[in-house]
C-alpha cells in the first residue's frame, strides 16, 4: 500500500552536509489522509525537516504544521484545531530497526524502518499529525449536551460528587 501522502527520499541523495526539505499535502492528499485517520478535513499539512547522516541512519529534525476539522465526540459537530509539532526521527536499516534499541545519543528520536532504500518524509508528517490530534475532541457545547442528556460529570460521578448528594439528602431530612 503506498501512503496517501508519501514523499520519498532515496539514501543516496543524502550526503554529508544536513539538507533541508519542505513538503505539503494537496488537497487529494489531504482528502485521503482525513478519510484515513477519520478526520471531517484536513485543511494544511505541511512540514519541513532537516536531513543528516549519523551513525546507524539517517537523522530527520524539524516540525510538522496542520489546520483540521475534528468531530466532536459527543456531538459530532466540526472541532477545528492547529497543530506545529516538533519532530525528532531516526531512520534506521529494517535489520537495526527490529533489534533492541540503540541509544547512539543522549536524545531520545523515535525510530522508523528504512524501506526499499528511501526514507518517507510525507508518511512521517502525517503520522505525527495524527498523533498529534486531541483523541476525544469537545464542541464548545459538549458539556451542555452531556448534561440534558443526563450523564453525570465526572465530579458528579466519582466519590466525592456522591458524598456531595448523600449530604444533600440528609440536609433535606431524606436520609
Amino acid at each position: 500500500m503506498t501512503p496517501e501522502f508519501s514523499r520519498p527520499i532515496r539514501l543516496d541523495t543524502i550526503g554529508d552536509q544536513p539538507r533541508r526539505i519542505e513538503i505539503e499535502a494537496d488537497a487529494a492528499e489531504r482528502a485521503a489522509l482525513a478519510a484515513r485517520f477519520g478526520l471531517i478535513a484536513i485543511d494544511r499539512l505541511a512540514a519541513a525537516f532537516t536531513l543528516h547522516r549519523e551513525a546507524g541512519g539517517i537523522v530527520a529534525r524539524g516540525n510538522v504544521e496542520g489546520a483540521v476539522s475534528q468531530a466532536c465526540v459527543v456531538t459530532s459537530e466540526p472541532v477545528p484545531a492547529t497543530l506545529d509539532e516538533p519532530v525528532a526521527l531516526r531512520f534506521v536499516n529494517e535489520e537495526t530497526a527490529d533489534e533492541e534499541e540503540i541509544e547512539l545519543s543522549g536524545e531520545a528520536l523515535d525510530t522508523i524502518a528504512i524501506m526499499g532504500g528511501a526514507i518517507d518524509l510525507g508518511e512521517a508528517a502525517a503520522e505525527t499529525m495524527a498523533l498529534a490530534l486531541e483523541p476525544f475532541p469537545r464542541a464548545p457545547g459538549a458539556e451542555a449536551a452531556l448534561r440534558d442528556a443526563g450523564v453525570l460529570s465526572e465530579e458528579q460521578a466519582g466519590p466525592f460528587g456522591a458524598l456531595a448528594e448523600l449530604k444533600e439528602k440528609l440536609a433535606r431530612g431524606g436520609g
